[in-house]
């Protein structure tokens, strides 16, 4: 058991308009919880921060509930059980669950995934081998059908997801896989650490014709995380019989006013092309097999992942700020 009877936990104190400011948040000190029958009390070492948070800070309906004012957060957490009150469970254990933006979470047993840190790092379970994890395997292979031989193009490709779907795409047969990203070292690390044949940086040009002079023959597959110029662009690319996989469109999260649509959408109708939007809770049957063939892959370095950690509860804010503004490499965590 814990020393300490105070919890740190962020609160969002108004809805933010626009670009999220410090002003929304604060971080607020809580009696430590106490475990109730068939829970455990976890002391958290990492935690998460998603773009699809930015959805949540917002009233209007989404797949999930908004976050409520003046209470903690949530998101993913990975961390040690110090108490238990759950079959199951013992003191020590290690384990995933949704009740991240604090120091302590009291949890349900069936919120809570063990975790081994003996089969990978703790922080992994957040990112490769988690829920960005699941979302790129779904996204690229369910959602849009790819197949060996297809041509791939990520955008957000240096981001969590997006890494890992152009890495999952080469080991299962891409015949090319192109990547967008935001700066020149983004770029070169799609290139020379995970395996892309090509990438560009959004910000040198169009995107339609980077992606034309980068992937001449047009493209098979479109996993977009970005939405905006990018889902146009992959539109005006597409192959006859292309999928595209909307997983999400950070480009107008921030936006107060709705975004025009893509002024092409007419192609779809001559490439019989298909666009496709997916939330990875609807694929979690996949999770073992994800497991059982992403996993291998981790362990022997075949896939590579890079995370941008930044230390401290106090600095969770800024580490989804930061996120939002495309300052990570890789999964963004926060360590506790």
């Amino acid at each position: 058991m814990t020393a300490t009877t105070v919890n740190r936990e962020w609160h969002l104190l108004s809805r933010p308009v626009g670009w999220p400011k410090p002003e929304d948040f604060a971080l607020v000190e809580s009696p430590l919880p106490t475990p109730r029958e068939g829970q455990v009390l976890v002391r958290n070492t990492y935690l998460s921060v998603d773009p699809y948070m930015r959805g949540r800070m917002s009233a209007q309906k989404s797949y999930v509930p908004p976050f409520e004012l003046g209470k903690a957060m949530q998101g993913g957490a990975v961390g040690e059980v110090i108490e238990s009150r759950a079959e199951g469970f013992s003191v020590g254990d290690h384990v995933l669950h949704p009740l991240g933006w604090r120091e302590y979470a009291a949890i349900g047993a069936e919120h809570a995934v063990k975790v081994d840190p003996e089969a990978a790092p703790l922080s992994s379970y957040l990112g490769v081998l988690g829920m960005t994890g699941l979302t790129a395997y779904a996204g690229l292979l369910r959602t849009a059908a790819f197949k060996e031989g297809d041509i791939v193009f990520v955008s957000g490709a240096a981001g969590a997801v997006g890494s890992q779907v152009g890495q999952i795409a080469k080991l299962k047969g891409a015949a090319r896989v192109i990547g967008s990203a935001g700066s020149d070292e983004k770029v070169r690390l799609l290139v020379e650490e995970y395996g892309f044949d090509a990438a560009f940086n959004y910000k040198d040009g169009p995107v339609s014709e980077q992606l034309r002079e980068a992937a001449p023959d047009g493209i098979d597959v479109y996993f977009d995380n970005v939405g905006g110029d990018h889902l146009e662009a992959a539109i005006g690319s597409l192959r006859e019989g292309g999928r595209i996989a909307i997983c999400g469109m950070i480009s107008v999260y921030n936006n107060t006013e709705p975004a025009p649509g893509p002024r092409n959408l007419a192609r779809l109708i001559q490439t019989r092309g298909r666009i496709e939007g997916f939330l990875v809770n609807d694929h979690r049957d996949l999770q073992p097999e994800f497991v059982r063939e992403v996993g291998p892959w981790v362990a022997s370095g075949r896939l590579k992942y890079r995370e941008t950690v930044v230390d401290g509860i106090e600095n969770t804010l800024e580490a989804f700020l930061g996120l939002l503004r495309g300052d990570n490499t890789g999964k963004m965590i926060v360590k506790l």
